[in-house]
């Protein structure tokens, strides 16, 4: 992997993305491209900026990965967050072809990796992190369930409520009246 490219661990929201180009920014660090997970500077760090950047980065609960295994792990869930939330952009296909694409690494490898690492499935991260998105949606009150299952690319209303009572218990209206509560997305 390029000297340039830094794999950040617990990126997973615009607002992450805002805090570390921020953080580049009082470190006096000029980049290429910020994306989930992962940002590529123009030039390679030295040892004392790139302590500097790590510490800093600390202080707002982010990590700088080093080891390539977990570089991996870091990529495939910043691609599972982004198909999540932006399934739009990945033109309708499958998750095993667009981290074998993005990833140039066989997808076999890839869920070997992340199940030895992680102690769970690419597939069922993604379904933590669909179940996840599901109740922020529902929290916000402003599409109904039928609209929920559009949004995030389910078959019907019924699919949807089958799969996150599935998940958590709860169909999505009993969740509703309770709001029970979510979790962070760099916990799960």
């Amino acid at each position: 992997m390029k000297e340039n490219i830094l794999h950040i661990k617990n990126m997973v929201c615009d607002r992450c993305l805002m805090s570390v180009e921020n953080t580049l920014r009082e470190q006096n660090l000029n980049y290429i491209t910020i994306n989930l997970g992962r940002v590529e500077l123009e030039n390679q760090l030295s040892p004392s900026q790139f302590q500097d950047l790590k510490d800093a980065l600390a202080t707002n609960g982010f990590e700088i990965v080093s080891k390539r295994t977990n570089k991996i792990i870091t990529e495939i869930k910043s691609l599972v967050i982004k198909m999540v939330y932006n399934h739009k952009d990945f033109q309708n296909k499958k998750l095993s072809e667009v981290l074998s694409e993005e990833l140039n690494y066989d997808y076999s490898h890839l869920t070997s990796l992340f199940s030895k690492e992680e102690g769970q499935s690419i597939q069922s991260f993604q379904n933590k992190i669909k179940v996840e998105r599901i109740k922020e949606l529902l929290e916000y009150d402003e599409l109904n369930i039928s609209e929920i299952a559009y949004k995030m690319d389910f078959g019907s209303a019924a699919y949807l409520s089958t799969f996150f009572k599935k998940e958590t218990g709860l169909n999505p209206s009993q969740y509703k009246t309770r709001l029970f509560d979510r979790k962070p997305l760099d916990d799960i």
